[in-house]
């Protein structure tokens, strides 16, 4: 078993359509107004950008990002993670009664050397990072999509 190799697969069900879901999350600049854990996010070009992270544990990610596919026909976001973490990303969203699945995929390395020493003693409380972060970016995300928004007149 690699302790340096983190695979996650969490699924959010939410009840809003698949596209206003498949929009918030396409917003990467617009994750810190609903997912307390990111810190900051900002677009560099058409297709990069850079977030920084922070969740129960005190210590920041700072993860760039390339997109690799959106297709909002598929519900499909990927992007590749590049600095603090190496590897892969990716959002499925999808219908799912009246309201909406987004499936959350990652593959990925811690990139920087400190890291990948305490990954060995720490492997189980990263999991348990991971799982708060998603827990409380769902929850986020779903009060997020329920707000009333101005809408452009």
């Amino acid at each position: 078993m690699d302790l340096n190799h983190y695979r996650f697969r969490d699924v959010w069900r939410l009840a809003a359509s698949p596209a206003a879901v498949y929009a918030a999350l396409a917003d990467v600049p617009g994750y810190p107004l609903w997912w307390p854990e990111i810190r900051s996010a900002r677009q560099d070009g058409p297709d990069t950008g850079e977030v920084v992270v922070r969740a129960l544990l005190p210590y920041r990610l700072v993860i760039g990002l390339t997109a690799v596919r959106r297709d909002p026909s598929a519900g499909v976001l990927e992007v590749a993670l590049r600095g603090d973490l190496v590897g892969w990303s990716r959002w499925t969203v999808e219908a799912d009664g009246a309201g909406a699945r987004a499936l959350f995929e990652e593959d990925a390395r811690p990139g920087r050397a400190l890291l990948r020493r305490l990954a060995l003693p720490l492997h189980p409380v990263f999991r348990a990072n991971h799982a708060v972060m998603m827990y409380r970016g769902r929850r986020g995300l779903a009060a997020h999509l329920a707000a009333p928004h101005d809408r452009p007149r």
